[in-house]
């Protein structure tokens, strides 16, 4: 059960397809194929969990964490964490082919983002596996102290637009905080997390303590929200989806859940804002990734005095964007990720054009094969139509106008979301001041889609529950246990 690639060509021995359980490629009950979304061609065909490969996971998982995982010092976990990550820098440009072939993502960016950011996440949070700590608190007679302890076993569900930065985002804190997990791939995008698979085996992991699944939601991911032996779930996908895992969760041991869901971020260009960083950074914020990112600034709101310019600048700007292949190094915009997503956007750009928005640039197919979408930018947009309140995950863009801050604010937060956000101005008084009012979990200044390994991530309102990245996200993954010792107490 391996695969190997020269772009399109496979050999025998780079990914191996197996399930990852208790540190071993194993056979699942059926097979899933994977894609090349830049042709349509299948890569290759990956094991798929049922029920009992998903037992066999949590099982292994459970044994290590109550024999092996839950006994290792802090600065030995942290010594396997450095390890892994140092594998992946070394194999970076091995599992940034595998991600683009996979995913469809541009090389450049799986080789200088995806891939690069996984390492240093991993490096991150190694760095707080000595630093999980309680506190001593004041109680008369009684000597009170508290621990922050692992969960057990952690159950993450991750999405097929960034495969090995959503991975990272689950495992690194679950391990540094010392759970074992089981993790279960996008049945779209499988390859890569089977890489760093066999990684965690070369780095000297103790069997069952990272393992490695893929598998259709709604069977594998519905198994492991829905297993008795799982402590926490953590998924990233879409609001829809998240409802049904939360509902998983409650209807079987009530798990402790995190939700990182989607969103329809508002992007607010001001007319002091420098025009043309915020042109550069309003597209950078929409089709990067192919628009395939829950924080993409799709509902750009500009200040009517600059509104026309801004039009004219942002369709030459973008009309210039490199699509392309994924492995050429040149590529801006790949595919979308596969046959569903592509048909689902060009419903979205229908429905858009039907409703009376006006198409201002893109809007069709680009080339012949494999599932291109032209960026693509909506004016004339009301605030009741369908493209403006549905997120399309997609390359698709709304544009329109505002007068004042008040209605600025009145139309960012015009949305059941609440996961990023942008401002674009001079003014640092009017940033802050705006920054505060907006509801949603990360507002971008004159930027947008910079992400950190140490400042958290995640939404309000329907973007979800919980927050990844930082020190922020250790307390998804411990349980806090306070002791009290009788000292002067008597009975």
């Amino acid at each position: 059960m391996s695969c190997c690639l020269d772009t399109d060509v496979l050999c025998r021995d780079l990914v191996q397809t197996g399930l990852f359980i208790n540190n071993e490629f194993v056979a699942g009950d059926s097979q899933i194929e994977t894609v090349n979304p830049a042709n349509g061609k299948v890569i290759a065909k990956v094991e798929a969990a049922g029920e009992e490969q998903v037992n066999a996971a949590v099982d292994a998982a459970e044994k290590a964490f109550e024999e092996v995982w839950s006994k290792v010092t802090p600065q030995k976990r942290r010594d396997y964490m450095l390890k892994l990550a140092d594998l992946v820098d070394r194999d970076n440009e091995e599992l940034s082919q595998i991600e683009t072939l996979d995913n469809g993502k541009g090389i450049s960016f799986s080789r200088g983002f995806d891939v690069r950011e996984l390492a240093e996440c991993i490096r991150y949070y190694a760095g707080w596996t000595d630093k999980v700590h309680g506190k001593v608190i004041e109680t008369e007679g009684v000597l009170s102290y508290t621990r922050h302890e692992p969960i057990g076993v952690c159950g993450a569900i991750i999405p097929w637009n960034f495969p090995v930065l959503m991975l990272a985002w689950k495992i690194a804190p679950a391990l540094a905080t010392g759970n074992c997990v089981v993790i279960k791939s996008s049945e779209l995008t499988p390859l890569s997390a089977l890489k760093v698979a066999a990684l965690v085996k070369e780095a000297g992991f103790p069997p069952g303590v990272l393992n490695i699944i893929t598998g259709y939601g709604h069977i594998t991911g519905d198994l492991l929200a829905r297993h008795k032996k799982v402590g926490k779930i953590a998924f990233t996908g879409s609001t829809n989806v998240g409802r049904l895992v939360m509902k998983a969760a409650a209807e079987s041991n009530l798990k402790k859940v995190t939700l990182e869901l989607g969103g329809k971020s508002p992007n607010l260009i001001f007319d002091d804002a420098d025009l043309d960083l915020a042109i550069k950074w309003a597209f950078r914020g929409v089709f990067f990734n192919h628009g395939q990112t829950c924080c993409a600034g799709t509902r750009i709101y500009v200040q009517e005095g600059i509104y026309d310019k801004f039009i004219e600048k942002f369709k030459e700007h973008t009309s210039k964007a490199n699509i392309g292949h994924p492995h050429d190094e040149a590529t801006f915009q790949g595919p979308q990720v596969s046959q569903t997503q592509y048909d689902r956007i060009m419903g979205y750009i229908d429905t858009g054009k039907k409703e009376g928005a006006t198409v201002a640039l893109g809007g069709k197919r680009w080339g012949e094969e494999g599932y291109y979408i032209e960026p693509t930018i909506f004016t004339d947009v009301k605030e009741d139509m369908t493209i403006m309140k549905e997120e399309i995950f997609g390359p698709v863009v709304c544009v329109s106008k505002f007068k004042t801050d008040d209605e600025a604010i009145k139309l960012a937060n015009n949305t059941n979301y609440g996961l990023a956000s942008a401002i674009f101005s001079e003014s640092n008084r009017r940033c802050i001041e705006l920054a505060k009012r907006i509801k949603a979990g990360t507002v971008w200044v004159n930027c947008v889609n910079v992400l950190h390994a140490n400042t958290p991530f995640g939404g309000f309102k329907e973007s979800g529950i919980g927050r990844e990245n930082g020190e922020y996200a250790l307390d998804n993954y411990t349980q806090v246990k306070v002791v009290k010792m009788a000292t002067t107490l008597s009975a």
